[in-house]
């Protein structure tokens, strides 16, 4: 049983007069708005059950709720909740940036953008990011429907967050903290709005041609496919842009093409992780198995348990893989890769550890490679390889010291996404809007190597979770903790729970250097970097580098490199420039050959040619000197070089008075050969991919024009 409260907004409200019959009969209107609602919850609903059969719950209770908004609706006597205080602010605000009011068949799209828009406000202020899954793709689903929404009021700008600071004034009484990530916000907007901009208008000409060819007015699962994996078009957002046109888009042929990406993204798996998901022997191995690594990297242990191809054997031979009663091999997780090193059997006969993996229950499973006969219950020792699992304790030690220092140059709005650590490298993703610049990787480099010279103990404790957050440690967003967490101290510099293996003292990860900072997604940033030996490898290999270019410089001295390589750029760019000349005059005589050569019609002349080497650069600069040089003329230059087609169309303003328009020639000849392109009237460039129709092409416009 429940009650349910409405409000009679009046007659105003009820064109036809229809009165109660509105809200007996249940017919859609907005006369009667329904603002609280009352819910006893008394009885357990059960699929396939009568009503009359449910069963009462033990614990009753009542839930209970008010439309905010809708209330507020009403007590300022307005439409709909749009047209309240707190969405009109940001209403009038996108005002200012259209070209039409909030009227009429507009309305619909303001309130779109202005919903969307404080959608997005308050989630990234949150932590959330744009991305291609999840949360994050919802947040890019909304942010292209308000740029798609925002296009058709008028706005082609990228202006969504200039609007952040009116979403936030709107709500900042009861949400003061938004104030703090106004800046931060708008970055990521911007940044977002930018990425979007760059292929939408080449997405949306794609879904033009398409609906041009689609058959019964429908768009197919692959076509709205590659408008999602290609153009970044959500498949909302296709089946908006067709609906407009009266069409509809094959949803269930579009799920099929995603399931088959996700199969194709889960086959590149490796086999390893495969089998510890899907054998039927390994999940049901319940022993258990103890990691004794973090203190010792050799232990005698027993085989407790035998996997040959995923299922469980008493002894075997082949490749296989086992499971110890305890292990110091520490199995593959939290970013950190599995040990490698030896099993060693009683009679002394050691079998390799290529990789260390978890099993579905949590014990360390080792893949062995061997030919050597084991059976369950032998007596072994296992063997952690040493000089690996330090290079590896360095790096992953390292990438604690990087997110705290990247954290004191960029932001407090820089959360770690993801990491990776082996023994030759370590990478760290993170959330942050732009590039990070060469300064800022200097200064994070710096850090970094000051807070490995100060030499800090690095201290290890074991507590509950709850504990270790209010301690302070730093946890990851997206990362599953156990009641019992261990937290990893470096000196006043780090602090974060951390399931592996580290160095004693900061002062052994000996030297830090970054490799490269990248985009790994949008907002997503990715630094490479190594430590420790693995530097001096690279310096090393540097080295050997200049000297070797040192030789083919034929200089005496590396101190002379730098010399003779800016001696050889001025060279070059001076032999660039005679080349260039060289060219430019074998492009006047060929103007002057097309000028003798055109084909005089009755307004105008028309000069034409197909290339088979000239560059793009080479045909703009013939159509541009022909145009100013010859009164009332149309140029249409073409080249296959490089098996790939590219036209030029240009002419003057006289041949544009005949309603000749270059923008548009260019974009059929681009069409003919199954491209696309165009420009402007009196200058344009298209391309095309079949080479063979080129010559086709062209001959096509010039009869027509004759």
């Amino acid at each position: 049983p429940n009650s349910e409260l409405f409000y009679d907004r009046g007659e105003d409200f009820d064109p036809e007069g229809l009165g109660e019959k509105l809200f007996f009969e249940e017919i859609d209107n907005d006369r009667y708005l329904e603002v609280w609602n009352v819910v006893f919850s008394q009885y357990d609903a059960k699929a396939n059950l009568d009503r009359s059969e449910y069963k009462e719950l033990p614990q009753k209770n009542i839930d209970t709720g008010m439309g905010l908004e809708r209330l507020a609706c009403i007590v300022q006597e307005v439409e709909t909740n749009f047209d309240t205080d707190i969405f009109q602010i940001i209403i009038k605000e996108i005002e200012k940036y259209s070209k039409v009011k909030y009227t009429g068949e507009y309305k619909e799209s303001f309130k779109i953008i202005s919903d969307h828009l404080r959608t997005l406000v308050f989630a990234l202020s949150d932590g959330a990011m744009f991305s291609n899954e999840g949360r994050g793709y919802v947040l890019r689903r909304l942010l292209r429907r308000a740029v798609r929404h925002s296009k058709l009021l008028g706005v082609e700008e990228n202006y969504l967050y200039k609007l952040v600071p009116t979403v936030v004034e709107s709500m900042e009484v009861f949400y003061p903290e938004l104030r703090d990530k106004i800046e931060y916000n708008q970055k990521l907007i911007l940044s977002e709005e930018e990425r979007f901009m760059q292929t939408l208008a080449q997405g949306e000409q794609h879904l033009e041609e398409e609906l041009a060819k689609a058959k019964d007015k429908k768009i197919t699962g692959p076509v709205a496919f590659k408008l999602y994996d290609t153009y970044g078009f959500p498949v909302e957002l296709t089946q908006e842009i067709a609906s407009e046109s009266g069409y509809s888009v094959d949803l269930e042929g579009f799920n099929v093409e995603m399931a088959a990406q996700r199969e194709r993204a889960r086959d590149a798996r490796l086999e390893s992780g495969s089998m510890t998901s899907q054998s039927k022997d390994l999940i049901n191995f319940k022993e258990e198995s103890s990691f004794t690594g973090y203190t010792s990297l050799s232990d005698d242990a027993i085989v407790i348990g035998l996997l040959e191809d995923g299922e469980s054997v008493k002894k075997t031979s082949t490749n296989f893989s086992l499971i110890t009663n305890q292990t110091p091999f520490y199995a593959e997780s939290g970013g950190q890769v599995g040990d490698t090193g030896y099993v060693v059997l009683e009679n002394g006969t050691k079998l390799r550890v290529i990789d260390t993996i978890l099993a579905p229950n949590g014990q360390h499973l080792h893949v062995v490679e061997s030919d050597v006969e084991v059976s369950l219950n032998d007596k072994v020792t296992l063997e952690v390889d040493k000089v690996r699992r330090e290079e590896i304790k360095r790096n992953h030690s390292s990438v604690h010291l990087v997110h705290a220092a990247i954290i004191s140059i960029l932001g407090d709005h820089v959360n770690q996404a993801g990491s990776f650590v082996n023994d030759k490298y370590a990478r760290l993703d993170f959330n942050h809007f732009q590039r990070v610049s060469k300064d800022q990787l200097d200064e994070v480099e710096k850090i970094v190597n000051d807070m490995i010279n100060h030499a800090a103990a690095v201290k290890v404790e074991e507590m509950d979770i709850e504990a270790a957050k209010a301690s302070g440690a730093m946890a990851l967003f997206d990362e599953k903790y156990g009641d019992l967490v261990r937290v990893i101290t470096m000196g006043d510099y780090s602090k974060e729970l951390c399931g592996g293996t580290h160095v004693d003292n900061i002062a052994e990860i000996g030297i830090f250097k970054i490799i490269s900072e990248e985009s790994v997604g949008s907002g997503i940033r990715r630094l490479n970097f190594t430590t420790g030996q693995n530097v001096y490898k690279t310096l090393v290999n540097t080295e050997a580098r200049l000297e070797n270019i040192q030789k083919q410089l034929n200089v005496k001295q590396v101190s002379q490199v730098e010399a003779k390589v800016s001696e050889l750029i001025e060279k070059n760019a001076n032999l660039e420039k005679e080349i260039e000349a060289y060219s430019e005059m074998k492009l006047d005589n060929e103007i002057v050959k097309l000028k003798a050569e055109a084909l005089e019609l009755e307004n105008f002349k028309v000069i034409s040619k197909v290339y088979k080497d000239l560059s793009a650069k080479d045909l703009k600069y013939i159509a541009d000197a022909i145009r100013n040089e010859v009164e009332a003329v149309l140029v249409i230059l073409a080249t296959t070089i490089n098996d790939k087609v590219v036209f030029v169309v240009a002419c003057d303003s006289k041949v544009n008075s005949f309603d000749i328009n270059a923008g548009n020639i260019a974009k059929e000849l681009a069409l003919f050969t199954g491209g696309n392109g165009g420009g402007r009237k009196d200058f344009a460039q298209s391309g095309g991919r079949d080479v063979s129709k080129v010559d086709k092409a062209i001959e096509s416009i010039v009869e027509n024009l004759t």
